[in-house]
């Protein structure tokens, strides 16, 4: 959203909206957590939060549907933490439904757009009935209604006869428990703000024991009350070994609305009786008679408490993708000036020579220090998944959980951006297709309920997260007659498993039975593999019939960086990734065997390792062609597993700036991006894995006459 400097509020306004989003995440998280049975009193207490600071924010910037909303939803909440209602299986569906809500009403906030009439109005009226329902279970105590007001037809100003100061809850002896005095007069307005007193008080009360007075002197008489104004004010004494700091949290959305003054009383609790009954002890005083008599000031000073120190800040992801871009630049330059230093005599210019490499030391730490401020855990993305199962299974009627591991990965921030979609159709996929029905599962000797499991782990400086179900896994024989049909295989041709398994990437390839709003149209796996490969990344699946089925994505680690093995081609230039290279060597003659179909292979400490020769796969002219005359690089690859890259020379290691091809060019099979050198030549970074279907594909062009692009009768350029 941009901003309008005509309007001052207009940046105060996008930091809210970007606060709600993480508080949204948090308040998701920590209701799937609830919804598990794994929650406790700290996580209703994080999903109140949660709650009311988006009210808070909303009252601010006078967003009344999202503040009426939100206050039904936190009044509940409250309910819940005070134990009026339990968080039973019948009332957190409602809570997660109220969170979807919310977030609806939120999103049209931020894009300045209205609500259809009536929305959410069943959600607020099943908050309402649980709220009805708790209120007619319980009977309030006279003393806590004192506290925020005078009920309708009782005099003002009655005691409750209990001695002012003395805390419920409060300790039985002395402790190390501050005694604070605290004076909060709200702004007439407050009310219209959404904020209620009532919140406020049982904050403090659960910081620990509280007594309360309230000054009704300034009520007016009858015909001049307005309904929506605040005319109470409160002097409450709490006892806490919390720090003030805690005390500020509980006022700090009220604290422009309001006059608060927080004063210690004594920095050591005495010995005190405490009443029984359980609730805040009050004493109201009624108009005329004046305000409560102050300490005397030698009890103490008004404490301010130190500022907290801040650990992180809230920066704009323009301004550090700008940031990335320049250091990105400057490692270029750098480079250049290390290419040429190259060429200078050492012994004549030392200094320089020296200057040059502390300058390259320096860019180096420099940019991956920026590039961790752009690194995010893909915890994020996984919070969603569990709802998304929960949901499908409940329309599916099926019985099913998700497991993730690995949520604190990092990853490039641009990377999570497009995570979401591919991993809510391959989660939707593994249950639609592979979870069986619950009598099915029951009948093959399964448990009734299955299991997704959703993990992610770096590895050879790439990411990689998979998605594993316990289901049917892929029926090959299905597949393969599905294709058949449609002609996309040749009756009677020999196709592998991984070549089947690969078939259900195709565009409008589906085996459902019935088209539905869930599955049968053929565009969710489709969709996940361009999503995969427009990052760079690659996708394969391992299944057995029977036992379930094993989605792996390999991912870049960053967009932006790679470091590499710079090497020679003939008169061109090529970039491995560091992370995936093993080894380099130049080979016997008699380690080389050529294999009928398949190429030659090195054969390497009892191993056969297949040889891609990049003159070949990128028909380069006057490049070295025998590899016992150039250097044979071992690489390893997620799907392809080791291989050997014949190439002509070693230049050399460098970090490189990776630049999209896509965007500025086409995709290019087996390069996953391009690069500049510091003699300003591009260079392409190669992708391992692509780089060998590309090697397979150039190899059935070779066999087969005309060089049509068939291998097996099956299109490689869909299959990979």
């Amino acid at each position: 959203m941009s901003l309008d400097p005509a309007n001052p509020l207009a940046q105060f306004r996008q930091t809210y909206f970007e606060e709600c989003a993480e508080l949204l995440d948090a308040l998701q998280s920590q209701l799937e957590l609830l919804s598990n049975g794994g929650g406790d009193e700290e996580t209703l207490h994080a999903i109140f939060r949660c709650v009311h600071s988006i009210k808070g924010g909303a009252g601010a910037f006078g967003f009344a549907a999202l503040v009426a909303f939100s206050h039904v939803f936190e009044s509940l909440l409250d309910a819940m933490r005070d134990k009026r209602i339990a968080a039973t299986p019948d009332v957190v569906p409602i809570l997660l439904r109220a969170s979807d809500a919310l977030a609806d009403i939120v999103s049209a906030a931020r894009d300045d757009q209205s609500l259809p009439a009536g929305f959410a109005a069943d959600i607020t009226v099943a908050l309402e009935e649980l709220l009805g329902a708790a209120a007619a279970a319980a009977v309030e105590a006279p003393a806590l209604i004192a506290a925020v007001g005078t009920p309708t037809g009782a005099p003002v100003g009655t005691p409750t006869g209990a001695p002012v100061g003395a805390p419920i809850g409060g300790p039985t002896g002395a402790s190390d428990e501050i005694r604070y005095r605290i004076e909060f007069t709200p702004h007439s307005e407050m009310l219209q703000k959404a904020n209620e007193p009532l919140l406020l008080i049982r904050q403090l009360h659960r910081l620990g024991g509280l007594s309360v007075e309230v000054d009704s002197s300034r009520i007016p008489s009858l015909a001049a009350i307005e309904p929506e104004a605040a005319y109470l004010s409160w002097i409450f004494t709490l006892d806490t070994g919390a720090p003030q700091s805690a005390i500020d949290e509980v006022f700090e959305f009220v604290e422009d609305d309001c006059d608060l003054r927080v004063q210690v009383l004594h920095t050591q609790v005495p010995q005190l009786r405490v009443p029984e009954a359980g609730v805040p002890t009050v004493v109201a005083s009624a108009e005329g008679s004046g305000p409560a008599t102050a300490p005397d000031a030698t009890q103490g000073e008004l404490h301010v408490a130190a500022a907290p120190s801040v650990h992180s800040i809230r920066v704009d992801v323009d301004k550090v993708d700008r940031l990335v871009n320049l250091v990105g630049e400057m490692v270029i330059t750098q480079a250049m000036l290390t290419e040429q230093s190259s060429l200078l005599p050492a012994d004549q210019y030392p200094v320089l020579i020296q200057g040059i490499e502390a300058l390259a030391q320096s860019a180096r730490e420099l940019q991956e220090s920026v590039m961790a401020i752009r690194a995010q855990p893909v915890k994020s993305v996984f919070a969603r998944m569990p709802r998304i199962v929960r949901d499908l299974a409940a329309i599916l009627g099926k019985e099913a959980r998700i497991v993730t591991t690995g949520e604190m990965t990092e990853i490039d921030k641009t990377v999570i951006e497009q995570l979401n979609d591919p991993l809510t159709h391959m989660i939707r996929n593994s249950l639609d297709h592979g979870i069986e029905p619950p009598e099915v599962r029951v009948a093959c000797g399964k448990p009734r309920q299955g299991t997704i499991h959703l993990a992610a782990a770096q590895q050879s400086g790439r990411i990689v997260i998979e998605v594993s179900d316990d289901g049917r896994g892929i029926d090959r024989e299905k597949v393969l007659a599905k294709a058949q049909d449609r002609g996309l295989v040749a009756a009677g041709a020999i196709v592998s498993d991984e070549e089947i398994d690969n078939l259900i990437f195709l565009p409008a390839f589906s085996t459902a039975e019935k088209v539905s709003n869930i599955s049968g149209r053929g565009v969710g796996l489709d969709v996940v593999k361009r999503n995969v490969q427009s990052l760079g990344g690659r996708i394969h699946v391992q299944s057995r019939l029977g036992a379930g089925s094993r989605f792996i994505l390999s991912l870049p680690l960053t967009l932006a960086v790679v470091d590499g093995m710079v090497v020679s081609v003939g008169s061109e230039t090529y970039i491995i990734p560091l992370t995936a290279i093993i080894e380099s060597l130049r080979p016997r003659p008699s380690d080389i065997h050529p294999v009928v179909g398949r190429g030659d292979v090195l054969a390497l400490r009892g191993e056969y390792v297949p040889l891609i020769y990049l003159h070949r796969s990128f028909s380069i002219e006057n490049a070295i062609a025998n590899p016992c005359h150039g250097i044979v690089i071992i690489v390893q690859s997620e799907s392809a597993g080791r291989l050997g890259v014949v190439v002509d020379e070693l230049l050399g290691q460098q970090q490189v700036v990776v630049k999209s091809l896509e965007a500025n060019y086409d995709q290019v099979d087996g390069v996953s991006g391009a690069t500049i050198l510091g003699n300003g030549r591009v260079a392409l970074i190669l992708d391992i894995a692509r780089l060998r279907e590309a090697d397979g594909q150039a190899g059935a062009m070779r066999l087969e006459p005309g060089g049509a692009r068939r291998f097996g009768a099956i299109d490689q350029a869909v299959l990979h």
